[in-house]
């Protein structure tokens, strides 16, 4: 037996007690005549005592060799400390060591294995095992687990059965690239491995299995950044005869469940808002609502001023930033820097002061008089002592862009609150979504969601005018699930693949299998799927899911720790019949 007791364990009701611990030297601190020595484990650290009068002289000397991260098993007596630590859950006692093993020597760290660490993220995503170690990212990672366990333990109350589905299958174009796996046995041929069980789930649906979920990996191949991974985690979930308010319960009620059981926080009815509300109030489609300053249009209190910027623009809109008219003029101009800035891509920006006498000072006082910036004040809600930010141009664009800047300024602000949890439903959203450069459409989500009833016939006279019949569930300003009813009849899915650029022939050799299960009773059904990484990071208090994920990969989609992805050998290759021919 390596250990009686963890490290995290003892009390002083154990004064007196022999035991044995095992773990890693956290610290060590030597006296000349006492030494004293910090043993953690995943529990906790307790504090060790050598004494040059009461420990064998064998192993006092012993413990002068220990270094940092050595892995080592005493036994001892408990004693009641000395010098008791209030912040230590075992700080009222000690263990006098009289018995010293030294399981596995450790080289240096080549960082500090401490919650304040003196490593940066590249060197600890290299050694990210010894990084695990650190409490921020050992509790991150059972905090994951606790949240995994909820959501198993709601769904299986709910009699959903968790399915599990494969992961070398065909490829599919569903929005994202596909990693493909060759196939030796198959020469020339590929699997992919799946950016959702999408079709999986359908299937499982037309088998009868009523609901299904599945905690599973997903792969994408596309541009990262530092809160997306290549390969992810989904909740994902299915159900049959069933209609979007079912499935928008099922899935409240889950989250609910989790801030109940995880945070400790009770919040009766999420609210719903169209897509295109949330376009015209936040500029994007999943809108933080834990702060103000909505969008507030322009065009008809700022164009016809003969101010040509406003007037050539598709949309001029605000927003009112609470106490910025405290700002002076060199961090007005930071944020018009900002937001020219090519990943917003504004430029320029106007502004309005709102003073506190209930006059205003503007950037472009010499076209508009005070009327006419105090109706601005009005539209965007704008009080004494705020701050309008007018942005101008094409909708989409501009909309984009002051969502953007709100939010930098939010976090400026510190309206962000972490401990805070302000979700919604994001509902209606277009079927399909035009593609600017080839002017074609492309399915918002994928190509199995479902029109709203009765609009499939618009597809044919106006598609960008159906509505999806799909939802987003949304917290802290973070899509973290969405779904929709799904398309159950074959003939609708044909229809559907034909609106989406499809051939007879491509369907059928993408989706053939689908659309033939579809001829043998496919009930009504629909789902959703959580991305759990995100999920869990938001309930963590964190915006960044990395410490969420026990091995990450960087922003390159590199994993630094084993140096993947790699080249394979020549004799590889041949084997599954590839030849490399990479341009310089």
């Amino acid at each position: 037996m390596y250990r009686s007791h963890s490290c995290g364990e003892l009390r002083a009701s154990h004064i007196t007690q022999e035991v044995t611990l095992s773990g890693w030297v956290q610290k060590s601190r030597d006296k000349g005549f006492m030494i004293w020595v910090d043993l953690r484990d995943r529990y906790g650290i307790t504090q060790l005592i050598f004494d040059e009068e009461r420990t064998p002289t064998t192993i006092f000397e012993k413990a002068k060799t220990l270094g940092r991260e050595f892995v080592i098993q005493v036994t001892g007596e408990v004693i009641e400390r000395a010098s008791k630590n209030s912040n230590m859950p075992t700080g009222d006692i000690e263990i006098l060591v009289t018995k010293l093993t030294v399981l596995n020597a450790s080289l240096l760290p080549p960082f500090t294995i401490e919650d304040e660490t003196d490593g940066g993220e590249d060197i600890r995503m290299k050694y990210r095992y010894l990084d695990i170690r650190r409490n921020p990212v050992k509790d991150s990672l059972i905090f994951r687990h606790k949240v995994t366990m909820e959501v198993r333990k709601y769904l299986s109350e709910q009699e959903f059965i968790e399915v599990e589905t494969p992961y070398l299958i065909k490829s599919t174009p569903e929005g994202a690239r596909d990693f493909v796996v060759p196939s030796r046995m198959n020469e020339g041929q590929f699997y992919a491995l799946p950016q959702s069980p999408q079709t999986f789930k359908q299937l499982l649906m037309v088998g009868g299995m009523d609901k299904y979920f599945q905690i599973v990996k997903c792969f994408r191949d596309e541009d990262l950044r530092a809160d997306r991974q290549p390969e992810f985690t989904q909740i994902d979930c299915e159900m049959a005869f069933v209609e979007q308010e079912d499935i928008l319960n099922v899935f409240e009620g889950l989250t609910r469940h989790l801030l109940k059981e995880i945070k400790g926080i009770d919040i009766e009815k999420f609210p719903r808002m169209t897509f295109d509300h949330a376009m015209k109030t936040y500029g994007n489609d999943k809108p933080d609502i834990r702060f103000g300053m909505e969008f507030g249009e322009l065009n008809d209190v700022a164009q016809h001023k003969e101010f040509n910027v406003f007037n050539s623009a598709e949309l001029v809109v605000g927003i009112a930033v609470p106490g910025g008219a405290s700002y002076t003029r060199k961090e007005i101009d930071k944020l018009i820097d900002w937001v020219r800035r090519p990943q917003v891509g504004a430029l320029g920006m106007v502004y309005v002061k709102c003073n506190e006498d209930g006059s205003f000072k503007s950037s472009v006082d010499k076209f508009y008089d005070q009327d006419d910036l105090a109706k601005w004040a009005e539209k965007t809600g704008a009080k004494a002592g705020d701050l309008i930010c007018v942005l101008s141009g094409n909708t989409n664009k501009v909309r984009a862009q002051l969502s953007a800047l709100r939010m930098e300024l939010a976090e400026r602000l510190n309206l962000r609150n972490p401990s805070e949890f302000a979700p919604l439903w994001v509902m209606d959203f277009p079927l399909l979504e035009l593609d600017e450069e080839t002017g074609h459409y492309h399915a918002m989500h994928h190509p199995f969601t479902s029109p709203k009833p009765g609009q499939l016939e618009l597809l044919d006279t106006n598609p960008g005018d159906v509505k999806a019949n799909a939802y987003d569930l949304v917290l802290n300003g973070n899509e973290i699930g969405g779904g929709s009813i799904r398309i159950h009849d074959k003939e609708m899915q044909a229809i559907m693949f034909k609106h989406l650029g499809f051939t007879e022939d491509e369907a059928k050799a993408q989706f053939g299998f689908l659309m033939d299960a579809f001829q043998y009773g496919a009930p009504p059904h629909g789902g959703l799927a959580f991305g759990l990484d995100r999920l869990v990071a938001i309930l963590g208090g964190q915006e960044t899911i990395r410490d969420f994920i026990a091995f990450p990969k960087n922003n390159s989609g590199r994993d630094v720790m084993i140096d993947a992805p790699a080249p394979i050998d020549d004799e590889q290759l041949k084997e599954l019949s590839i030849k490399l021919d990479i341009q310089a």
